[in-house]
């Protein structure tokens, strides 16, 4: 039995992590969400109930929200612990995922907004996240934090393929990857393992409603993603995408090395 506690469990790879450590009934899952209620109604109408789920309010943007999160999850867990915290929510923009940063030149406001929104919940909102809850991991008996990160904050994909979109977002990344490395310095020691790691392609809906501007930034970036891996067939369904990188939390350890490393959901540096 295993306790994994999931950020950002609301929906997409989220909410896949939720429904595939749920269905081991042994298992203790707890998503913490923005929206508890509405959250609570889709794990009733989608999940089996197995009376293993517990969804819990908390916000990334609010440190009040986490450490009231931390006391109710506490009292979900005991002394149990929490083996697996997932660090899945974030904030993804829209405003740069299909323009170079040069386009940006002409909009300030949005820019110092995105900028804002980016350090406040995927960097601040994370580390208080951590400091909050890494009292339970020291508890648990796996002790694993797992950052979903991108392969967009890799210098050499970036540098070596030229990709010029998603810059704000690959910066706060790369940034959020830093945070991860940090913490496992400090907490490798006590046997937690930090590591960061880039899920893939999946398909969340994301591009779902992009202009024909927009797509035309897409396939161009999609185009270079071809040219890196040529079996890349496009976004992957979320169920596959959660198995394939639940089966690598199982296999990443500090002994082998992955000690506050960012890597792809293949452990490695290929991230397509």
């Amino acid at each position: 039995m295993s306790v994994y506690l999931i950020t950002g469990a609301s929906r997409g790879l989220g909410f896949g992590f939720l429904k595939q450590a749920s269905s081991n009934k042994e298992n203790l899952v707890i998503g913490l969400v923005r929206n508890k209620v509405e959250t609570e109604k889709k794990v009733a109408s989608e999940l089996n109930d197995n009376g293993n789920v517990h969804i819990v309010q908390g916000d990334l943007d609010s440190y009040a929200s986490l450490k009231q999160a931390a006391v109710d999850v506490t009292k979900i867990v005991g002394d149990r612990g929490v083996d697996y915290l997932i660090a899945n929510g974030g904030y993804l923009p829209t405003f740069d995922a299909f323009d170079p940063i040069g386009a940006y030149s002409d909009k300030v406001e949005e820019l110092e907004d995105v900028l804002t929104k980016l350090n406040q919940t995927n960097i601040t909102g994370n580390i208080h996240l951590f400091n909050l809850f890494l009292p339970l991991v020291l508890k648990g008996k796996v002790k694993k934090v797992i950052t979903i990160s991108s392969g967009h904050g890799d210098l050499d994909f970036i540098n070596n393929l030229e990709v010029e979109n998603s810059a704000l977002y690959a910066a706060y990344k790369a940034a959020l990857n830093v945070v991860v490395a940090k913490y496992s310095a400090q907490y490798k020691k006590d046997g937690v393992l930090f590591v960061s790691i880039s899920p893939g392609v999946v398909d969340v809906g994301h591009f779902d409603q992009v202009t024909p501007e927009q797509m035309q930034g897409l396939m161009g970036f999609m185009g270079k993603m071809a040219a890196y891996a040529p079996d890349f067939k496009g976004p992957v369904p979320v169920d596959e995408a959660v198995k394939t990188n639940m089966a690598l939390w199982e296999k990443v350890s500090i002994e082998d090395g992955y000690a506050g490393a960012f890597v792809s959901h293949f452990g490695n540096k290929q991230w397509l």
